[in-house]
């Protein structure tokens, strides 16, 4: 079934839905705790959504296309919130953060703060190498079946990531 396209080249419930736009900016800003940056992007992410994909909506059907609208910003609301919660690949687990180690607490912060900047140092490859050998206990082998790599591949970006990381720490 086709669409009849409105006066703009739009389908009607695109036409339909930059009606709502106001009301998906309000919802979308109580989504974000007030980040109007953030809101702007949810409705304008799901306004083009409704281009791409809106149900097809008849007259008297605003009601339905509001209701869309609104689970479609509420699901991109979602899934925004937890990208930014998500860690990197790579990055030190937090358990091995928090282990306790001997010596005073502000020493083994500021240990902790030099570890971890050495490591932002590094490039991804070379830093998943290093936290699953050495902050982890794993095997070069066992460290190879867990990225898809060759051994010898484990063990030259260990051998360089070593380097990089006692140039960083000496720096």
């Amino acid at each position: 079934m086709t669409e009849a396209r409105g006066t703009s080249g739009s389908p009607p419930s695109t036409l339909a839905a930059e009606r709502h736009r106001a009301l998906l900016m309000r919802y979308a800003s109580r989504l974000t705790d007030g980040d109007r940056c953030r809101a702007e992007d949810i409705v304008q992410e799901t306004l083009l959504r409704a281009w791409k994909k809106a149900p097809v909506t008849g007259p008297g059907d605003d009601e339905r296309l509001l209701a869309w609208l609104y689970t479609v910003a509420r699901n991109l609301s979602i899934d925004m919130h937890r990208r930014d919660r998500s860690v990197p690949m790579g990055a030190v687990p937090p358990q091995l953060l928090n282990r306790a180690a001997d010596g005073d607490l502000a020493e083994q912060v500021v240990n902790r703060q030099v570890v971890h900047e050495a490591l932002t140092g590094l490039s991804d490859d070379h830093r998943e190498v290093i936290v699953r050998i050495h902050l982890c206990d794993g095997s070069g082998g066992e460290t190879a079946r867990q990225i898809g790599v060759s051994p010898g591949t484990v063990k030259s970006r260990t051998y360089y990531a070593l380097r990089a990381l006692r140039r960083e720490l000496a720096a």
